[in-house]
């Protein structure tokens, strides 16, 4: 009874991790760029009483053994990087990538990070940058009395200047892919740094290699599916329910026995 009050412990506090997760996919399910996050459990040690094959006579053997169970716990967080919903919002420098990668930026150290939103703006400077002002790496600056600005597939960006009539390339947004990107370490933010497990970012030319195109005047939505995390919040709000239930059973049956004269 003592075990089952241990177990049943361990599946409450693993389903309270779940639904952290579930409400974090929901508070940011109008981020842009954001990618949903999935838990991940695993069951814990067992105690071996008799092992599977062990003798129980001179000729036999146990055909499964005896392994108790101790419970379950919470491995690690998965995040989905499948495409969100294009949407388009008409803003000349509003991007999303169709596909694979990240765009660049230059965090206020120096390093780089990457990140799915493209949201971009101008600074002071004329500098295209994030919503948290952190500017694209390599650096794109547009000129004063630059019009039409235009970003293409491949994330050249060009504007017409005062006087001239054919457009002058500005620069080029470069796009960075990961083995892994599942093993990012998120920094908030819509930030994301590499880590041993996603392995080295490949930064290059939009479209090529496995890098998906830029289109512009649109952003990418979460890929956060409302109905389905309902689904899993229901889920695991029974789960963490029958968890408690189980303690119930097991305090009941240990005050039964205490109780025996």
């Amino acid at each position: 009874m003592f075990r089952s009050l241990n177990i049943a412990a361990t599946g409450m506090s693993a389903q309270q991790t779940q639904l952290d997760g579930i409400a974090h996919n929901i508070a940011n399910a109008n981020t842009v760029g954001f990618k949903r996050q999935r838990t991940d459990f695993q069951d814990l040690l067992y105690q071996t009483v008799r092992a599977p094959g062990a003798p129980t006579g001179p000729t036999t053997m146990s055909p499964t053994g005896l392994q108790l169970g101790t419970g379950v716990r919470v491995v690690g967080t998965s995040r989905t990087f499948e495409q969100g919903t294009l949407y388009n919002t008409q803003g000349p420098l509003d991007v999303a990538i169709e596909g694979n990668g990240f765009f660049v930026v230059q965090q206020a150290d120096g390093n780089p990070a990457y990140t799915r939103a493209g949201n971009l703006k101008t600074d002071g400077d004329g500098r295209l940058v994030t919503s948290e002002g952190l500017p694209l790496d390599p650096p794109i600056t547009v000129p004063p009395g630059a019009a039409g600005v235009s970003i293409s597939a491949n994330g050249t960006v060009s504007a017409i200047m005062a006087g001239e009539k054919a457009p002058v390339d500005l620069g080029q947004i470069s796009v960075a892919t990961f083995v892994n990107p599942a093993g990012l370490r998120a920094l908030g933010h819509n930030l994301f740094i590499p880590s041993a497990a996603s392995g080295e970012p490949q930064v290059g030319e939009a479209g090529q290699d496995g890098r998906g195109a830029l289109l512009q005047g649109s952003l990418e939505r979460a890929n956060v599916d409302i109905v389905e995390e309902m689904i899993g919040l229901i889920s695991a709000q029974r789960g963490y329910e029958v968890n408690s239930k189980v303690i119930t059973a097991a305090d009941e049956m240990l005050r039964a026995a205490t109780q025996m004269r």
